[in-house]
């Protein structure tokens, strides 16, 4: 699986930091999935709330993204909509000042792409299966192409660029 990913990943934009992954760093609580509810403004109409982003487990990831177990040697993405990986863990500073940048983004694309967080601490495994060395390390999924590894805090724009013209396919 790494010889394929490996191979198919490109860095699309340069980092500009990164933490290394040390896994015996004290966990922090847990980040909830967040859900889709309806609330009521101060009008008295209804709007649905915006979803952000959304705490992938190992579980999780071999059903909504790739069965890298049932496929070791091809890259098949499962979702319906293009995605963002971000893989992170909690004591890492660039991870942090990225988080907000990510949820924003997750509302302003909702309905467009999924933006996925994996706890590397947690979900280690994971992590090493797509040979993730340095966090926080973005794994960006098109639709129907090959995925493309980004690692390092990004700012907001250059993630746009990526969403718009990697996973959107929208001219620029």
């Amino acid at each position: 699986m790494r010889k394929i990913l490996g191979a198919s990943f490109m860095l699309i934009i340069i980092s500009f930091t990164a933490c290394a992954n040390q896994s015996n760093r004290a966990e922090q609580e847990d980040a909830k999935e967040p859900e889709l509810t309806t609330v009521e403004n101060n009008n008295k109409t209804n709007e649905t709330k915006k979803m952000g982003t959304i705490l992938l487990t190992k579980a999780d990831f071999l059903k909504k993204v790739a069965n890298y177990e049932a496929n070791p040697t091809e890259w098949k993405y499962l979702g319906d909509k293009p995605c963002i990986i971000d893989f992170y863990a909690d004591w890492c500073g660039p991870c942090k000042a990225v988080a907000p940048i990510l949820e924003e983004l997750a509302k302003e694309y909702d309905g467009q792409i999924y933006i996925y967080k994996v706890d590397t601490e947690k979900e280690q495994e994971l992590a090493a299966a797509f040979g993730i060395r340095s966090i926080p390390s973005l794994l960006f999924c098109p639709m129907n192409e090959q995925p493309q590894m980004a690692m390092g805090a990004l700012p907001k724009e250059a993630f746009k660029q990526a969403i718009e013209e990697v996973l959107l396919k929208k001219a620029k």
